[in-house]
């Protein structure tokens, strides 16, 4: 089957070089079937009923409708960990503009005027004014112990550096992956009061809004220096500022440019850079690029935002795939909709999240369209789809 695909950004080549052959992909694309997306604002944006899937070749989905989508039966997935070594490696820098104060030295350095010896001379003149410090023996505080805050508490370990760590809601998999010389925080305030530094790696959501306050930079160390790869809003920008004037913080790293800080001699700022690899952008669009796929092909689901990840290998040529609302019974009425159709059940798996749940349905001979009709009658299905082979 011919499927469409809308590119709303500039998508890695690698990546869509792994969608199957007959896809038509383009960022003109008419009722696509799905749409691959980056930065690209969709809040907005008439998104058509065509569509089935979005990918956000990422990890942040603040950009998408997702509540919209979500009452449309479409799946949102993103990229988790595709980026984390490029986001690892600008921090790493970040830690090391802050301690070193090197943003400040490169400022004097280009406003350096006269003829060589005379540069020599400010050099040897200026240069103590950035003095700074070390990473090896300093104390690293991550927020976040997911993919980014993992691979950074690893490589801030092979740097000399001690690390505690704050997340209350680790999975398994990011707890194997953590270096066992982690120490454990109890709470934020805990992590701030300790650190030398401190990095954020959590979502931008109500629960993380100001999560660095003016309350917990008064908990910190004075010269603490605090990195903020994550997302704007959970840092008070305020309360930062209160603190860089009053020496509380040495500097403020983020990738978050803002009026309000932009011009203060303590606030570096690049310009959202965390992604901004090649290698990133690739891994990226091949993982969402692979997910969307097999999404549209088979119905399996892995890293969704909003529906519940759901695998099963194929039994038969004749699959039904459907998103519903996770309310009792709805697998009785599926199942009784299918028998009373006279096909015969191969296999049928069905996960939740929440208020929503996924069915993938393996049945033994081809579905006729009014039992997919019937299907997406009942009450609380949001969307059936058919997916022979």
């Amino acid at each position: 089957m011919t499927r469409k695909i809308q590119t709303l950004n500039s998508i890695s080549k690698k990546g869509l070089s792994r969608l199957p052959e007959g896809y038509s992909v383009g960022n003109d694309i008419a009722h696509p079937d799905a749409i691959l997306v980056r930065s690209q604002a969709m809040h907005d944006l008439p998104i058509p009923t065509s569509v089935m899937a979005i990918g956000r070749a990422g990890a942040g989905t603040n950009n998408i409708p997702i509540k919209t989508m979500s009452e449309r039966g479409v799946v949102v997935f993103n990229a988790p960990g595709a980026n984390a070594n490029a986001v690892k490696e600008l921090v790493i820098a970040g830690m090391l503009m802050g301690s070193r104060n090197l943003f400040s030295a490169l400022k004097f350095v280009i406003g350096l005027v006269g003829d060589d010896e005379s540069l020599h001379k400010q050099v040897e003149s200026g240069k103590k004014h950035f003095v700074g410090h070390e990473l090896r023996g300093s104390t690293l505080g991550i927020v976040g112990l997911g993919a980014i805050g993992s691979m950074l508490a690893e490589s801030a370990i092979d740097l000399g550096m001690n690390v505690i760590g704050f997340d209350p809601e680790i999975t398994v998999d990011a707890a194997w992956r953590l270096p066992s010389l982690v120490k454990k925080a109890v709470s934020v305030d805990e992590l701030v009061k300790r650190a030398d530094f401190i990095s954020l790696h959590v979502p931008f959501l109500p629960a993380t809004k100001d999560l660095i306050n003016a309350e917990r930079i008064k908990l910190m160390k004075k010269g603490c220096i605090l990195l903020n790869f994550a997302r704007e809003g959970i840092v008070n920008e305020l309360a930062v500022l209160d603190g860089l004037n009053e020496g509380k913080l040495n500097a403020y790293v983020c990738d978050f440019p803002s009026n309000l800080l932009r011009v203060h001699p303590d606030f570096i700022s690049l310009p959202h850079l965390g992604a901004s690899t090649e290698e990133a952008e690739e891994n990226c669009a091949i993982m969402v690029v692979d997910q969307v796929t097999d999404y549209l092909e088979n119905g399996n689901i892995l890293n969704s935002v909003n529906f519940p990840n759901i695998s099963m290998p194929r039994e038969s040529d004749f699959r039904l795939a459907i998103s519903n609302a996770n309310v009792p019974n709805m697998l009785g009425q599926i199942s009784t909709a299918l028998a009373g159709a006279g096909l015969n059940i191969q296999n049928m798996v069905n996960k939740s999240r929440g208020d929503l749940a996924f069915t993938l349905v393996d049945v033994d001979v081809t579905v006729p369209q009014a039992v997919i009709d019937q299907l997406a009658g009942i009450n609380g299905v949001l969307r059936v789809r058919y997916l022979p082979h």
